[in-house]
């Protein structure tokens, strides 16, 4: 899996605003356990691209490593060719040997030098999916902070729709009009059993 698409991945959910998504679902119960699933599966998709771009940094900085040892090496091979020239009066060999051994130096430090460049950007590379991946825990450790005041939320609303919907209903069929309808009845027939009597 390539290390850009989850870097795009992480920075696209980083982004996410989880209260209007949320706020826009039809069962927000089901949209917060998807979001903790994506959180978490690209979370464990992150750890796995950083752990793979690690151990490839790894082995770029021991490949550099084995040059810079191996050009040390080389010069100190070439240090002691030259030195044995001067004591046996054997120059032409053992300058021939140092100019081998300076020659093999001088082609390992060119290739630890080439490596330089990959191991300044590989580690930039990790430093930036490391980055992400705190903040997509810490966006993930918020989530499920925020899980149950968010449930709530949406609960609540659902509950207040239900009241307005219950309250809208009362007011198409008032009963307080039916009981004005009877009262008016009952005082008429007050009145006539009070002119009967009379």
């Amino acid at each position: 899996m390539a290390k850009q698409s989850i870097f795009g991945r992480i920075s696209t959910l980083m982004k996410a605003n989880i209260n209007s998504m949320l706020d826009s679902a039809e069962d927000p119960q089901k949209m917060l356990d998807q979001l903790v699933r994506d959180f978490t599966n690209n979370i464990a998709d992150a750890e796995s691209a950083i752990a793979e771009t690690i151990g490839n940094l790894r082995l770029l900085e021991r490949d550099n490593q084995e040059d810079v040892q191996a050009a040390a090496d080389w010069g100190n091979k070439a240090i002691a060719a030259s030195r044995k020239g001067d004591e046996l009066r054997t120059a032409d060999k053992f300058d021939n040997l140092a100019t081998l051994a300076l020659q093999r130096q001088i082609s390992e430090e060119n290739e630890a030098r080439a490596i330089a460049p990959s191991i300044e950007a590989q580690t930039e590379v990790v430093d930036k999916l490391k980055d992400g991946l705190n903040g997509m825990k810490q966006k993930l450790d918020q989530l499920k902070s925020k899980r149950a005041e968010l449930l709530a939320r949406a609960k609540t609303a659902e509950a207040q729709n239900k009241v307005h919907d219950a309250v809208k209903s009362i007011d198409v069929m008032d009963p307080t009009s039916d009981l004005g309808r009877f009262e008016d009845k009952i005082r008429r027939q007050e009145a006539l059993a009070a002119g009967k009597a009379e």
